[in-house]
């Protein structure tokens, strides 16, 4: 006889209550991309930008609408970005100025929690920083893919150059 015939509907009431506790723990044991309480700290750590050796501009706007009116700073040194909190984890740029131009940008902050993160941000950040030392500004295109760490690369970017005075 078939475990599901009519004449057992108890035996159908009990298996559908055990696929649904079942689905329901399935469910509950997802764990989140990140901890919220760890991702609050690692922002709130990498807030404050480091500047060496370069002038600064008083507080970085966090506008991501390119650069500025005014001519551009002529100091050297590195300026580091403000932590830009995104969906996957925090990004943050560091940027090198020489004679007025970026010569590096590196990201020093970025989600590599899980190996997606680290597949994407390993053709996604190089992208990124050929892109800021062909513009020399913020005004970059986002990486396909990649959208939300490049959003946060190009705010913190923006941040680090508010900052130079750039």
């Amino acid at each position: 006889m078939h475990a599901l015939k009519k004449n057992r509907p108890l035996r159908r009431v009990t298996l559908a209550a055990a696929a649904t506790v079942t689905g329901f723990v399935l469910l509950l044991s997802l764990k989140p991309h990140t901890a919220p309480a760890a991702a609050d700290a690692a922002s709130s750590a990498g807030r404050s930008p480091s500047s060496s050796s370069s002038p600064s501009s008083g507080s970085p706007s966090g506008d991501s609408s390119g650069a500025s009116g005014g001519s551009k700073s002529t100091g050297t040194g590195t300026v580091t970005g403000d932590s830009v909190q995104t969906r996957w984890g925090p990004v943050q740029v560091r940027i090198t100025l020489k004679d007025g131009k970026i010569t590096e940008s590196t990201a020093v902050v970025y989600p590599s929690d899980n190996p997606r993160d680290q597949e994407i941000n390993s053709y996604a950040l190089p992208e990124l920083r050929r892109e800021t030392l062909a513009a020399q500004s913020a005004q970059i295109d986002s990486v396909s893919g990649a959208t939300y760490t490049s959003d946060g690369y190009r705010q913190s970017l923006q941040s680090a150059l508010d900052s130079a005075g750039f």
